[in-house]
């Protein structure tokens, strides 16, 4: 039976990957809406190529350019955050949210409220309101399920199982880039080096923060929303192969780990096809060609991010919120040359001190209002440093 699918976020690398597997099982699905941000000629090209009902762009300046690209298609254009909110509000049997960053929070609550299937993959949005999406995601009788592949990996471990017999969740990260490095030689990383993952193909923001280990972080806080089994039961472990995206040890001993290639077309087809299984173009595991599986645990000292991320998920409130949105700004100061690779953390937890006396957002709308209050400080602090 054909499905129908909304892609936020189309150009991106989940996006891509995601239009990947559709093109492999076209006649499968239906494309109801493709959004961007600012990438017309490619969203006209793959609104064409899909066949989606309508084409949205983010920069509302771009309306007239996505018009002229989608001449005599008959696709809808449109653009803009209300439009954006429109597309994501639109019927479909799946919706996969996949906007980066806290610009996919409202979209990503639209398709909740819809009362529908997300497929998840703005870890952003869940950090910064977990507590508003996961009560509206009861409330709208909606199913999320994680792109994430660490919280894919998790999702396919407790499948069946009650979380009341989790011993404890481990996510695995990389270790990035730099987890050889020394701390002189860490602080004066370059983006170019920093956004060259040794493993995945992802986007610059995605691949600075797997190099600062604030990825693994806010995958923590997201796990924490996720899969309420406590913060104390929740860890990390660095896996510098990927192989192993997750864990889940349960209480008679038994640990069940996902094992998978470096590739997001898996944990995606796990949501696409969920509860059923889909071909994906991957090569079978070949564990004897790996040969080995390592583990160690993080150092916090060269990278104090994961223990700046636990330390705001146990403050809970709005600390959250206020480390995801320094740290997108402290990111984009990094990859534009205003700061270094080490003041990231820094500026994070300097943000987090400052603004720890605000209160708990309790809806969209104060999120959004203390994420802007958060950008605005942190980029004040960072043009006077």
């Amino acid at each position: 039976m054909t499905r129908s699918i909304t892609i936020l976020g189309a150009t991106g690398s989940v996006g891509g990957s995601t239009l990947d597997l559709i093109r492999r099982g076209r006649a499968d699905w239906r494309v109801e809406a493709l959004t961007a941000n600012s990438q017309v000629e490619e969203l006209a090209v793959l609104a064409r190529e899909f066949g989606a009902k309508l084409a949205v762009v983010g920069e509302d300046a771009r309306l007239p350019a996505l018009r002229e690209a989608l001449a005599g298609s008959g696709i809808e254009a449109a653009a803009g955050g209300t439009a954006l909110t429109e597309a994501a509000a639109r019927p479909a049997d799946i919706t996969v949210a996949a906007i980066v960053g806290c610009a996919g929070l409202a979209p990503t609550m639209a398709a909740i409220a819809r009362g529908g299937t997300v497929a998840l993959a703005n870890k952003e949005a869940l950090v910064s309101a977990g507590a508003v999406m996961t009560a509206a995601v009861a409330r709208h009788g909606a199913t999320l399920l994680p792109v994430d592949s660490e919280h894919n990996a998790i999702f396919q471990c407790l499948a069946g199982n009650s979380s009341d017999d989790v011993r404890s969740i481990t996510l695995t990260a990389s270790g990035g880039p730099f987890r050889s490095w020394d701390a002189a030689r860490i602080a004066s990383a370059t983006p170019a080096e920093a956004v060259a993952h040794p493993n995945w193909d992802m986007g610059a923001k995605i691949s600075v923060d797997s190099a600062t280990m604030f990825n693994k972080g806010l995958e923590l806080i997201e796990a924490h929303h996720l899969f309420p089994v406590g913060l104390d039961r929740l860890k990390i472990v660095v896996h510098p192969q990927s192989v192993i995206h997750s864990m889940v040890e349960y209480r008679d001993g038994s640990t069940l780990a996902q094992l998978g290639p470096a590739d997001m077309r898996v944990p995606i087809a796990s949501c696409l096809a969920w509860p059923q299984r889909m071909a994906t173009p991957m090569p079978p595991l070949d564990l004897a060609r790996i040969g080995n599986l390592s583990f160690e645990a993080p150092d916090e000292q060269r990278f104090p991010a994961t223990r700046i991320a636990r330390e705001a998920a146990e403050a809970g409130g709005a600390a959250p919120a206020i480390l995801n949105a320094a740290n997108e700004v402290a990111v984009a100061a990094f990859l534009a040359g205003q700061i270094g690779f080490s003041d990231i953390a820094v500026t994070v937890e300097r943000m987090l001190s400052r603004l720890n006396h605000l209160p708990a957002p309790s809806s969209l709308e104060e999120v959004l209002g203390l994420d802007t209050q958060t950008r605005k400080y942190t980029a004040e602090m960072i043009g006077n440093r």
